[in-house]
C-alpha cells in the first residue's frame, strides 16, 4: 500500500512551480527582438518553423522535473503490512475405553464407533496441538504418541475397534497411567487428558492414585461417562450364533470420575446421546484454548530514488535541448 512519509512537502509544489512557471514565461517575452531582412526569414523559415512547436519543452520538462523533486521530497514508500503468529499448543491425551460394552447402540453407530467420530472432529478443530491417543480395555497401550501430524493420528484413530485389548475388563487407573507416561517429559505449559469411558474400574492400578499422579505433573484430566441412563440396547449371541440385541444395565462409576476430575482441575460430563457427547467436546474445546500471539507490524520500502531519478533525466534533457536544437529560439 503507497504512502508518503512527508506530505507536508506538496506545500512545495503548490508555491514553487506557479512561481517559476512565471519565470519561464517573462524571461522568454524579455528576449530583444533581431530583425532579419525578408530574405534571411525566407531562408530559415522553413528550417526553424518545426522548431517553435518545441520551443517550450525545456519550461515542460524543467517544471516536471521540479514537481518528481518535490513528489521524491515527500518521501513516496510502499508499505507491507502482516503479522508474525506465535502459537503455544497444548499436549492432549485422548483415552478411549474398547471394552466390550462400548458395543452397545444407544450411540450411532455404538459408543465406540460415537466417541471416534466425535474425537475425530475435535482433533481437526485444533492444529496447533499436539495430540496422542490411549486405548484401554484390560491392558492399557498407546495407539499413537504426541504428534502434530493430525493425517496420520486421524487413520490411527479410524483403525481403533473392540477386540484391540482384551474387552472382559475396564483399567481405568492403568489407562491414565498410560496417558501421563504420554505427557510426563512433554514441557508444553498445558497437558491435558480426555478420558472415555462407560464402565467401572476393575482392574489394574487404583485410579486415585493415578489421579494423584496427574496433579502433582500438572495434568487437568477431563472424564466422561458415555452411556444413557438405566439401561442401552447391547448386541449378543444366542445359541445359534446370531446376533441378539438385548437391553442391559448401564454402570458407571460416575463419582470416581468426578473426583479424578476435581481432584486435577479437570471436571466431568455425562453423554447420553452423540449429540451430547459432540457438546461435550465443544466445550472442552472452548476451556482448553491454545494460546495464540498475533503480533502486527509494518515495513517501508523507500520508492524516492526512482522519481529522483527520473527529475534529474528531465533537467539534464531539458539543458541540452536548450543548448542545442534550441538555441536562439525564441
Amino acid at each position: 500500500m503507497p504512502r508518503f512519509a512527508d506530505p507536508l512537502y506538496f506545500i512545495l509544489a503548490i508555491v514553487v512551480i506557479p512561481l517559476l512557471w512565471i519565470y519561464f514565461n517573462r524571461r522568454r517575452q524579455r528576449r530583444p527582438a533581431i530583425t532579419f531582412t525578408a530574405l534571411e526569414v525566407a531562408r530559415k523559415v522553413v528550417k526553424t518553423d518545426y522548431k517553435r512547436y518545441i520551443r517550450f519543452l525545456p519550461t515542460i520538462t524543467t517544471l516536471a522535473a521540479l514537481l518528481l523533486m518535490v513528489i521524491a521530497i515527500a518521501r513516496p514508500q510502499d508499505v507491507h503490512e502482516g503479522e508474525d503468529i506465535h502459537t503455544e499448543g497444548i499436549d492432549i491425551v485422548l483415552v478411549i475405553d474398547i471394552s466390550s460394552s462400548m458395543l452397545a447402540r444407544d450411540f450411532t453407530p455404538d459408543r465406540v464407533g460415537a466417541a471416534k467420530d466425535v474425537a475425530a472432529e475435535f482433533i481437526r478443530e485444533r492444529p496447533d496441538d499436539r495430540i496422542a491417543i490411549v486405548l484401554f480395555a484390560k491392558q492399557a497401550f498407546t495407539q499413537c504418541p504426541l504428534t502434530i501430524d493430525h493425517s496420520i493420528l486421524l487413520e490411527l484413530l479410524d483403525g481403533v475397534e473392540i477386540g484391540l485389548a482384551d474387552p472382559d475388563n475396564t483399567a481405568i487407573g492403568q489407562a491414565l497411567g498410560a496417558a501421563l507416561n504420554r505427557l510426563k517429559a512433554s514441557e508444553s505449559k498445558s497437558k491435558v487428558v480426555i478420558l472415555m469411558t462407560d464402565g467401572e474400574n476393575n482392574f489394574g492400578l487404583p485410579p486415585t492414585t493415578a489421579a494423584e499422579a496427574a496433579e502433582a505433573l500438572g495434568v487437568s484430566v477431563y472424564t466422561i461417562g458415555v452411556g444413557s441412563r438405566g439401561t442401552a440396547p447391547y448386541p449378543a449371541r444366542d445359541m445359534f450364533g446370531r446376533t441378539r440385541i438385548q437391553n442391559v444395565r448401564v454402570s458407571i462409576d460416575e463419582d470416581l470420575l468426578k473426583e479424578i476430575a476435581a481432584s486435577t482441575g479437570g471436571k466431568y460430563f455425562r453423554a447420553t446421546n452423540n449429540d451430547k457427547l459432540r457438546k461435550i467436546f465443544t466445550e472442552i474445546d472452548r476451556m482448553e484454548k491454545t494460546k495464540i500471539e498475533v503480533r502486527a507490524y509494518r515495513r517501508y520500502s523507500e520508492l524516492f530514488y526512482s522519481w529522483i531519478s527520473i527529475a534529474l533525466i528531465l533537467l539534464v534533457f531539458s539543458v541540452i535541448l536548450s543548448a542545442t536544437i534550441l538555441r536562439g529560439i525564441v
